[in-house]
């Protein structure tokens, strides 16, 4: 067969395959061999790796990064749907942009996008700029997470789709991963979040330069072409001279506006929502649940990229061997859910260790990977079936889709789990004061939180001061009984404990030492701190003298001493900070671990919706059929072929 090629429509020489080309124009003439198309894939997959990983690096020091620009978790959360809604709309526009090329998209795409995270973000003086800068990244992102795809599209037949979208889905994992495995690895030995950012940053710079000088892409009239094997390459060349790339694609986007491009894009968003609440708050989860660390959250996480990572691989390859994609999503499918149904119900069990959510992880990730691998290669065949030059509108139309789900996910997400956005704005800062006063912060732990709130408006209050010295017993030991007596002593010597308390401690320490020397001074501090004569004054310290009142105070005294030297060891603004806000975060610990469990169970409702719209995608469920397939446009092709004279 003859690969000879006719002039490109552009009216200018296109750079062949390993030839100089200029800064803008990468369009090949001619379908290349394989050497250099599998550069081009491995530069393509090289390029979405390290993009995900700029997208996703937040996600690892998310707790640093609200501390240092004082977010609150909702507010922080609210970035994220910004930048998600931005990159929806960048992604419908990658499909507009894609005259300008899809290699260039990619290329001057990690250009800025390494600059934001090198430069910008780590240097944003506030949240406000950060915010922008983290809506502009997301913009470029929505556009080259959309070109990066069709490149790879292009680059593969249909026979070897599943492994070249195995490789190529393994960018938003291997992303994930790389996250993941430099935060656990370097957060110890640099701590401060920005260190991340300069890493990220300087690897996207890096592989922009490699992109840089080896990306290229096909003219437009050889992707526009249905390819199934490489054995089409001829009279795909050969077809090429015919083909004007922009009837291709007039009507293209009524041609994608179909229920099966749309339905798949929405099915394959909702079941990814487990994925991308894992992305960007796994770590959030693992330590307002479980208490771990930001490196040991982000250890954890790694079993499910890594075991995502090689059942994307291994999938893809199994794909192409038996030539079918449905039988993959099912049955991947309902392995996710099977994990993901397993780390659901762990989330309100406190004694799960380490290695089960491991192991939960570990197959949830591997259903998950095997399903949206499969979905990739059928979307895109899907796609070619109604037309090979709209590839870039199909993928635009799954960047929107998906980036619009994950937007309002994100936006109801901080409904679900309202204990997450408390813990997170001021779990810190209690834990802080608890870590520095262990003791003194239980004991006021234990007392009823509107008994504590009555005695920091006015510490006189007896009702308060009754039910708060019985729970200081019951928190130091004592019986039920004895705190219940503490509690009515309080109530029935109120008079005579108003009056121990304003008594001076030296002057009383002399008094219970049998001086009574010192009785005047105590009448005047009694008279003056209750505000009554000091004959009634006088009255209330004889009654201290009488040995049922001395046993009942005997009995309150040293619960009233914990109290106050609780009080007293903590400083007044954190203090007052536990008092407002120590009930709070007390109650969204308890609450937390279920409300993530609620919006976990939303997140397998989405795995469970994606699996009826497996019906509607192209492609056979029978290994047999898609070989008779494979064979009648081999015959297909070859026929043209003779009647072209090749």
């Amino acid at each position: 067969m003859s690969t000879t090629t006719a002039p490109p429509r552009d009216g200018g020489p296109a750079p062949e395959a390993g030839g100089k080309a200029s800064i803008w124009r990468r369009q090949l003439s001619s379908y290349p061999e394989n050497g250099p198309r599998s550069l081009y894939l491995a530069i393509t997959v090289l390029a979405t790796v390290v993009l995900y990983y700029e997208l996703y690096i937040q996600g690892a020091v998310a707790t640093q990064i609200i501390t240092d620009f004082n977010f609150s978790f909702t507010g922080y959360v609210f970035v994220s749907v910004l930048g998600n809604l931005i990159g929806a709309f960048a992604s419908l526009f990658a499909g507009l942009a894609d005259r300008w090329g899809r290699a260039n998209l990619v290329v001057y795409g990690l250009l800025i996008t390494g600059a934001i995270i090198l430069f910008g973000l780590p240097h944003a003086p506030n949240k406000t700029v950060f915010t922008v800068l983290f809506a502009l990244l997301s913009f470029v992102e929505g556009v080259v997470l959309v070109a990066t795809p069709a490149l790879i599209r292009d680059f593969s037949p249909q026979v070897g789709r599943g492994v070249a979208m195995g490789f190529w889905t393994l960018g938003p994992v291997l992303g994930s991963l790389v996250v993941t495995s430099v935060s656990s690895s370097t957060l110890d030995s640099h701590p401060d979040w920005r260190f991340q950012f300069y890493v990220c940053g300087i690897a996207g710079l890096v592989v922009f330069v490699i992109a840089f000088l080896g990306l290229r892409e096909l003219s437009p009239a050889l992707r526009d072409q249905l390819m199934v094997s490489m054995r089409d390459r001829a009279l795909i060349e050969a077809r090429a001279a015919g083909i004007d790339p922009e009837q291709a694609l007039k009507g293209h986007w009524k041609q994608m506006l179909r229920f099966d491009v749309l339905g798949s894009a929405f099915a394959v968003s909702v079941f990814l929502l487990l994925y991308y609440i894992l992305v960007g708050f796994a770590v959030v989860y693992f330590a307002t649940v479980y208490g771990y660390s930001e490196a040991r959250g982000n250890a954890l996480a790694n079993w499910y990229w890594i075991t995502n990572a090689i059942a994307l691989v291994v999938t893809g390859v199994l794909t192409d061997r038996f030539r079918v994609r449905k039988p993959f999503m099912i049955v991947g499918g309902l392995i996710s859910i099977a994990g993901s149904v397993l780390f659901a119900l762990a989330a309100t069990d406190p004694d799960v260790d380490y290695y089960t959510l491991a192991r939960y992880f570990v197959l949830a990730a591997a259903g998950g990977g095997m399903a949206y691998v499969a979905w990739m290669a059928s979307f895109t065949e899907t796609v070619e079936r109604h037309n090979p030059a709209a590839t870039a509108t199909g993928l635009a139309i799954w960047g929107w889709t998906l980036r619009l789900v994950v937007t309002v996910s994100l936006a109801v997400f901080t409904l679900v789990v309202p204990a997450t956005s408390v813990l997170v704005d001021k779990g810190t800062r209690v834990q802080e004061i608890v870590d520095e006063h262990p003791d003194e912060v239980a004991v006021l732990s234990a007392i009823d939180p509107e008994a504590s709130a009555a005695l920091s408006e006015d510490p006189t209050d007896i009702d308060a001061l009754s039910t708060a010295l019985g729970d200081v017993a019951r928190q130091q030991g004592a019986s039920d009984d004895e705190a219940d007596a503490v509690s009515a002593a309080v109530v029935e010597r109120a008079p005579q404990l108003g009056a121990v308390q304003q008594i001076d401690p030296d002057t009383l320490a002399t008094l219970q030492a049998g001086d009574l020397s010192v009785a005047p001074t105590a009448i005047g501090q009694i008279s003056e701190g209750l505000g009554v004569s000091e004959a009634e004054a006088g009255e209330l310290l004889v009654s201290l003298a009488a040995p049922d009142v001395q046993a009942d105070l005997e009995s309150i005294i040293p619960y009233a001493t914990v109290l106050q030297e609780a009080n007293a060891a903590i400083p007044a603004d954190d203090l007052e900070y536990l008092s407002e806000n120590g009930a709070e975060v007390q109650e969204a610990q308890a609450d937390n671990p279920e409300q993530w469990q609620t919006w976990w169970w939303v997140c397998i409702a989405g795995q469970a919706l994606f699996l009826p719209f497996v019906f509607v995608m192209t492609g056979r469920w029978s290994p047999r059929r898609a070989r008779e397939d494979e064979r009648e446009h081999e015959e297909k092709v070859q026929r043209e072929l003779a009647a072209l004279g090749r």
